[in-house]
């Protein structure tokens, strides 16, 4: 099935990236499609 966020929720994610980039724990991001924000976060733990 299809899982939803609303605004104000919360949610973990694993995320693949498509090109490597340098990152640290406490790294602020956002999701964007089609040229709009669509999410924000904050990377908590590095996997490799």
């Amino acid at each position: 099935g299809t899982e939803m966020c609303i605004p104000g929720d919360n949610t973990e994610m694993v995320v693949e990236l498509i090109h490597p980039i340098a990152m640290e724990d406490g790294l602020r991001f956002a999701i964007r499609e089609g040229g709009r924000t669509v999410g924000a976060g904050r990377v908590t733990k590095i996997l490799k």
